[in-house]
């Protein structure tokens, strides 16, 4: 990367960028490729290039930029439908996107930011008013991103959705939940999407609940609030009997930690995907797993796992 020199370029020196960001830059030209990646340079902030809409989604989920400026008019996957799919993936939903193109007409305005974007600018690309946007939106992301840390480490079942009821972000534990009643495979997650879609186009007040229908335990909804136009917060609750956790404790006698990490290895968590759902080191996972293989008189995480679904599901 070169020197940042933030008196080479009137543009950048008032821009107070953060170096460190790492920028994606999709886009088909040569040309705007090579003015926004100079630009970027001077501003202290990393480019990453993409050609086309396959290649930048590529790039984003080995790499995770910190925002993408998305070129709308490409050959093959175009910007519009690269920035859905960006935002249908969970991992990569909260990455700004800021489209460009030269199209200036009020349709692919709105049909960018009904993809997801949060931001329009069209060619030829000004740098200063290019820098000026970014340091808007990276901000915005970051404060989002630490509410979204927050929520993480308090243990809250938390995840938000579209108005077409497609999750686009969610906390460890609301994942494990979900994961334990089967609703992240392909059809039971479309099934929950078009529950949601319904319940959600009737305005629920704060509170009301959702009982989602067909899942290998009983779940259910809260809702929490609408964030803005197309974006809903939502609690997600066990609407069962005694919890998993509580049954093995009884049945096994086990202690409530060894009953919750004995549950989640049944569910086919890692010791670091549990360490993260239980809010502890993996090595206090593993401590704790010790001691269920002496109560049990197993030895390997196979065996316990084949205990503990047996005993959660007796009749099966």
């Amino acid at each position: 990367m070169k020197p940042r020199d933030d008196t080479a370029n009137p543009a950048t020196a008032n821009a107070d960028p953060h170096t460190g960001d790492i920028v994606l830059v999709v886009d088909d030209s040569p040309d705007t490729l090579s003015l926004i990646n100079d630009t970027l340079e001077q501003a202290g902030i990393d480019a990453l290039v993409a050609l086309d809409g396959s290649q930048a989604l590529n790039i984003a989920r080995r790499l995770r930029p910190d925002m993408i400026l998305l070129d709308a008019v490409m050959p093959g996957l175009d910007g519009f439908e690269t920035c859905r799919l960006l935002k249908a993936d969970p991992e990569l939903a909260s990455i700004p996107v800021i489209f460009m193109t030269g199209l200036t007409d009020s349709e692919n305005i709105v049909r960018g930011l009904e993809s997801g974007g949060v931001d329009y600018l069209t060619k030829p690309i000004q740098p200063s008013e290019l820098l000026a946007r970014m340091k808007v939106h990276l901000n915005n992301a970051r404060l989002t991103s630490s509410a979204h840390q927050a929520l993480d480490s308090t243990g809250q079942f938390l995840f938000t959705v579209d108005a077409a009821g497609r999750m686009h972000w969610a906390t460890p534990q609301t994942y494990a939940l979900l994961s334990s009643a089967g609703v992240l495979e392909s059809e039971l997650q479309q099934k929950m999407g078009a529950e949601l879609q319904v319940w959600l186009s009737r305005n629920p007040a704060a509170g009301h609940k959702l009982k989602l229908d067909g899942l290998q335990k009983p779940l259910a909804v809260v809702f929490i609030e609408q964030r803005d136009s197309n974006t809903f917060l939502l609690k997600l609750v066990d609407d069962g009997g005694p919890a998993g956790e509580e049954v093995l404790r009884e049945k096994l006698a086990l202690t409530k930690r060894e009953s919750e990490v004995l549950f989640w290895i049944a569910n086919g968590k890692t010791n670091r995907e549990i360490g993260e759902i239980l809010d502890v080191s993996p090595r206090t996972v593993n401590k704790h797993l010790e001691g269920v293989f002496s109560k049990l008189g197993v030895e390997n995480r196979t065996a316990a796992a084949g205990i503990a679904i047996r005993a959660l599901n007796p009749d099966s």
